[in-house]
């Protein structure tokens, strides 16, 4: 697995060897600067997963540093380092985007404790949602939920099944017995005339919440599709 990428924007070496070390037996990769303006030359070809800034920098402040880091980079994770403990100063980097403020001196293991607690709170905000948008439809799987031009469906088991499948594959042509095959699996009751009755319900409840709009396609001979409406 590749190590997250952390860069680390210190002038006293003796605090950024001292992080350097123990962000790397953390499991993290560090890219050491000892000036703001070079890690801006470098965010013009990539991004770290983090990027820890110290405040009090000799040719450029953090406070700007990190203020053209995230016009660059939006959705960037930034850490601050200051020897300022005035409150004003933290609320300043707060609202420029920082996620997270730590005042000298302070404990290196500290450091990387936050350092994984933003990771993944960041990783958490970019879960896939459980709701997935395909047209006017939204499929809610894990609530077993299917809305159409923003009203739910009420659905039979098969019915919701049904339209599942279709849905994950839209422009799809599925034939009546690939449909049986995904849908009804093994059950020995169920004969190819169950999919057209099922498509049949399910128009009719399509039509029922906008009748203009009719995604579900007949292919003569071959099955059916939906169609992005």
């Amino acid at each position: 697995m590749q190590q997250p990428l952390i860069w680390l924007v210190e002038d006293e070496i003796s605090i950024a060897e001292t992080l350097i070390y123990m962000l790397s037996q953390e499991g993290f990769a560090v890219k050491a600067f000892e000036r703001g303006l070079p890690a801006l030359e470098e965010a013009r070809r990539q991004a770290p997963a983090l990027a820890i800034l110290d405040v009090g920098l000799p040719d450029i402040s953090g406070f700007e540093l990190c203020r053209q880091l995230l016009t660059q980079h939006p959705s960037l994770p930034v850490l601050f380092l200051t020897a300022r403990s005035d409150e004003v100063d933290k609320l300043l980097g707060l609202e420029m985007g920082a996620d997270d403020y730590v005042a000298k001196p302070f404990s290196p293991r500290e450091v990387c404790a936050r350092v994984r607690t933003i990771l993944r709170r960041m990783q958490k905000s970019t879960l896939p949602s459980a709701i997935v948008r395909i047209g006017h439809f939204e499929l809610n799987d894990p609530a077993a939920q299917i809305n159409w031009c923003g009203e739910p469906l009420i659905l039979t088991r098969y019915e919701f099944l049904l339209l599942k499948t279709l849905l994950h594959a839209p422009g799809r042509v599925f034939s009546r017995q690939q449909l049986m095959d995904k849908v009804w699996g093994e059950d020995g009751d169920s004969f190819d005339r169950t999919v057209d009755t099922h498509i049949k319900t399910l128009r009719a409840k399509l039509r029922a919440v906008n009748a203009d709009l009719s995604p579900i396609s007949t292919h003569r001979g071959l099955g059916y599709s939906l169609g992005l409406v």
